[in-house]
């Protein structure tokens, strides 16, 4: 009886064994054609970064009239900072800043007026519901406010800005992303680099490696192939003609569909499929600091997961139903790519039980309970081959993740992945849940995380990893700089 059940043991085990090592092995080969494809970008030249004045952009003129949405639902913590930062770092006179807020949400509505002290350009927009909704929603009534300002003032904006309540903005980031609109761009993207936090709050470090290797070699290759760009939601600007047809093909009139719980990740698919022009914009500065949007990302446990848990469902199960498969043969492998989280949950789960399997039948074989396992050429192979694969991967995120935050954060970075993984496991199978409980006709409501840190506040002591910068030669920089068109550096 006891030898039986070691036998089934040992089956269950072999099986999982396959099973995981060929899922494992496939997602491995898709990552491993991306680094391959950024090295190619990288030699040809093809994914320089390009180096700008930070000056001159900040203090740029803009082509046209800007309007920057900020959706903000329980954001009292936050807001004022958001809003003090961004009107100070950006000060042309032909923007215009959007906050929107719910009626039954005075805290939030109270700090967006302390924060205004007088400038012209805020506009808060109350919503005239309760909130919460969706961000959707929230951001379709902001494009209603701001189309009712067009008719009265007989102008229209050039572009509308992207932004979340949380959000420290760069000040060269405006000037750059007007350069690319009007440069023919229909959407454009900056990068988004979460914040390093202090040791207590460790977890949330971990978006600094996913976010350093999403956009700084993802993003990359995905407009090298003609991909359609997604949208983070932040730190992007769309064509105020691209946003206008968008609403015009809705039969609400809007440009935004409130069941979406990432309207941001469909903004960019929609203008691709629109025909229209998308940038991935990645620069950095004289001080050799890349120009993005920053901000401090979740750090507990139980918002990490809810976080990710709204990606997961929204990109991966929502996508799939909203957006399908349209497009040719890259823009099929990148959305594969986006909506292999629910099975990336599962084999990583199914991983971590064969490793605590394997462990127990060790121990027993040690004992003389059970023959130790024999592995076929075959099965050797397979984990070999697993083995490199997890090995280059360490790598290359240590050195993505360095490049950003510095060697000691490139560490961490391979010292969290364990507990990133759990993460990944948790959030996949809530989401699953989730979508699941959609079928049985529950709403969707929007299941946003809590933020109670700015990084504008310099009494924060999160913010000084952030401060330690790479001294750039000035005359590496004049060399760099012509990589940049002229446009960019007036």
């Amino acid at each position: 009886m006891v030898s039986d059940i070691w036998q089934f043991l040992a089956l269950l085990q072999y099986e999982l064994l396959l099973f995981a090592g060929v899922f494992f092995l496939m997602g491995a080969i898709d990552d491993f054609a991306v680094d391959l494809a950024w090295l190619w970008l990288k030699l040809t030249g093809r994914a320089r970064t390009a180096k700008v004045d930070r000056s001159q952009l900040q203090s740029k003129t803009l082509d046209g009239r800007a309007a920057v949405f900020i959706p903000a639902w329980q954001e009292a913590e936050v807001i004022s900072d958001t809003i003090r930062h961004l009107l100070g770092v950006w000060p042309q006179d032909t923007l215009r800043l959007y906050i929107g807020v719910y009626r039954n949400d005075p805290a939030t509505l109270k700090a967006a007026m302390r924060a205004a002290q007088g400038d012209v350009r805020l506009r808060l927009v109350v919503h005239d519901r309760d909130g919460p909704s969706t961000k959707a929603d929230c951001l379709n009534r902001l494009y209603e406010a701001m189309s009712d300002d067009e008719r009265r003032s007989s102008s229209r904006f050039s572009y509308v800005l992207f932004h979340d309540a949380e959000d420290m903005v760069d000040p060269a980031g405006l000037g750059l992303l007007d350069w690319a609109i009007s440069d023919g761009a229909d959407f454009a993207q900056l990068p988004v680099e979460p914040l390093p936090q202090a040791s207590r709050d460790w977890l949330g470090s971990h978006y600094c490696e996913e976010f350093a290797e999403a956009h700084g070699k993802a993003m990359v290759v995905r407009s090298a192939v003609g991909a359609a760009l997604p949208a983070a939601g932040v730190g992007c600007a769309m064509a105020r003609g691209a946003l206008e047809k968008l609403a015009a093909e809705s039969s609400e009139g809007v440009p935004f569909d409130p069941a979406s719980l990432t309207e941001d990740y469909e903004l960019g698919l929609a203008i691709a499929e629109q025909g229209g022009r998308c940038r991935f914009v990645r620069a950095r500065g004289e001080d050799d600091r890349l120009i993005a949007t920053r901000a401090f990302f979740p750090s507990k446990l139980s918002e990490i997961v809810r976080q990710k848990t709204r990606w997961v469902h929204g990109i991966a199960l929502q996508g799939w139903d909203r957006t399908g498969w349209s497009g040719g043969a890259a823009e099929t492998w990148m959305r594969a790519r986006d909506r292999r989280g629910p099975l990336t949950a599962l084999v990583l789960a199914l991983g971590y039980f064969l490793l605590a399997l394997t462990l127990i039948i060790s121990v027993a074989s040690a004992f003389g309970m059970t023959p130790p396992m024999v592995v076929s050429p075959l099965m050797f192979t397979l984990i070999t081959a697993n083995l490199c694969f997890f090995i280059w991967r360490i790598v290359w995120r240590f050195l993505f993740t360095a490049r950003n935050y510095g060697v000691a954060e490139g560490i961490f970075a391979i010292v969290r992945l364990p507990m990133t993984n759990i993460i990944a496991i948790m959030a996949g199978r809530r989401a699953i849940l989730a979508y699941w409980r959609t079928f049985f006709g529950r709403g969707i409501v929007w299941d946003k995380t809590a933020h109670s840190r700015h990084p504008a506040k310099p009494s924060l002591s999160h913010e000084q990893p952030v401060q330690r910068q790479i001294h750039v030669p000035a005359a590496r920089y004049r060399r760099n700089r012509q990589a940049v068109p002229r446009q960019a550096r007036r």
